[in-house]
């Protein structure tokens, strides 16, 4: 019988790689620690080059729109309440895909109950934590919290931003990196602000908010929106609390916002009525030189944990797992396939990682604190039109949207394709 891959780790990830693997006819076996799959988080955005992929894996528009809403603009606005930057987006723009603003969990629990249609609820074992590998002659053995071994053709660390399969890889890296950016995140029902499908960033680079809806309008006319409270404060005492992830009570920090008050939009009354409430520092950590030890790769956030600035984290996890299954019918299901996808993502994604640690697509902000402190009457007359669309297109080249190489590239993987 042939060896499965590996893949530690079944968060969004993981699962995309699943299916890709069974699409062009490789077996696999996820191994995720959690003992229970249950729909987690609160809001992400899916951008249009991973809803190419999720349409490729036979996801339709209609699926997530059941998890999610398609996004129509993405804008900036000054700390004063006028508009920085704004532009269509997803099919607005003229992308061939959608761009989606869901909810991670649900999003997660879809991906997961394809993986158990198509490959059978046996392909996750749950209550499985990869803690360690082992590299074999023809193969690879992850070593496993109860003390057993499982083993296989390869093993995939899609086990997130501690993951133990880097940790091995990497045993010298630094720590988890904390820029000083402290995040409040949750979701509240409300009507959706400007176009009703708006991505909306308010304030500076350092005080901000992120608004967007994740669901369609009800019959009232109000959705499940998306919310993310920021501050960025001083690093030198290391971050303050015993966990990344707590919840929290809206009144611990809703006086940072008092003034976001606007005839658009009273920030301090909206947060008043949110359905829940979590704090988390903004963490990444520092590229390394390479995501591959012979038979064992990286991918997502083990590979390339990232600021959530640009919106793009899930997406690329979705780009890795299809762009590995690529290389795998380039090159078989060896260790020269996950060479060639580490040679294919590794040095672009890192560059990525280090441009949304400066803030991303938010840098526009930066530019307008430096010229003006964030405050202005004509935007025009601080950064010219031209000037910020130009920053958009190198970020959106960056990360991989850029609307005319995505429109006209091929499909990462060809219909029918199989190893």
């Amino acid at each position: 019988m042939t060896q499965p891959v590996l893949i530690a780790g079944g968060g969004i990830g993981g699962l995309a790689l699943a299916l890709t693997l069974h699409q062009i006819g490789v077996p696999c076996r996820i191994l995720e620690a959690s003992r229970e799959m249950k729909p987690l988080g609160v809001g992400i955005n899916v951008q249009p080059n991973a809803v190419r992929e999720l349409h490729d894996l036979g996801i339709s528009n209609a699926e997530l729109d059941r998890v999610g809403v398609q996004i129509r603009e993405w804008a900036l606005v000054g700390l004063n309440g006028k508009e920085v930057y704004a532009e269509p987006r997803g099919l607005e723009a003229g992308y061939h895909w959608p761009q989606y603003a869901a909810h991670r969990g649900d999003l997660h629990m879809l991906l997961y109950a394809k993986v158990r249609e198509r490959l059978g609820a046996e392909a996750v074992q749950l209550g499985a934590k990869v803690v360690g590998y082992t590299t074999l002659g023809k193969g690879v053995s992850a070593q496993m919290s109860s003390g057993a071994t499982v083993s296989g053709k390869l093993l995939i660390g899609a086990d997130g931003i501690h993951s133990a399969v880097r940790a091995q890889m990497h045993p010298s890296q630094p720590p988890i990196h904390w820029g000083g950016a402290i995040m409040w995140r949750g979701t509240v029902r409300a009507k959706p602000l400007r176009t009703g499908a708006s991505f909306v960033g308010l304030g500076t680079h350092r005080h901000r908010m992120v608004i967007y809806p994740i669901s369609a309008p009800d019959e009232t006319g109000q959705s499940v929106i998306n919310w993310i409270a920021e501050v960025t404060v001083d690093t030198n005492a290391g971050w303050p609390q015993d966990s990344w992830f707590r919840e929290i009570a809206v009144d611990d920090f809703v006086h940072h916002f008092n003034a976001f008050r606007y005839d658009w939009l009273d920030v301090p009354a909206m947060l008043a009525k949110a359905d829940c409430a979590y704090e988390n520092p903004m963490i990444d950590r520092d590229p390394v030189e390479s995501w591959v030890d012979g038979p064992v790769a990286l991918m997502g956030d083990a590979a390339h944990a990232m600021y959530p600035t640009g919106s793009n984290g899930a997406s690329q996890a979705i780009i890795d797992a299809r762009v590995l299954g690529a290389k795998m019918l380039q090159h078989g299901v060896t260790s020269d396939a996950l060479s060639a996808y580490d040679a294919a993502l590794c040095a672009p994604v890192s560059d990525l990682v280090l441009r949304n640690r400066s803030a991303g697509p938010f840098g526009l902000l930066n530019l307008l604190n430096e010229r003006c402190g964030g405050v202005f009457e004509h935007i025009e007359d601080v950064i010219p039109e031209q000037e910020r669309r130009d920053f958009m297109a190198r970020y959106k080249a960056a990360a991989g949207f850029a609307i005319n190489t995505l429109n006209s590239a091929d499909p990462t993987i060809q219909p029918g394709a199989s190893v």
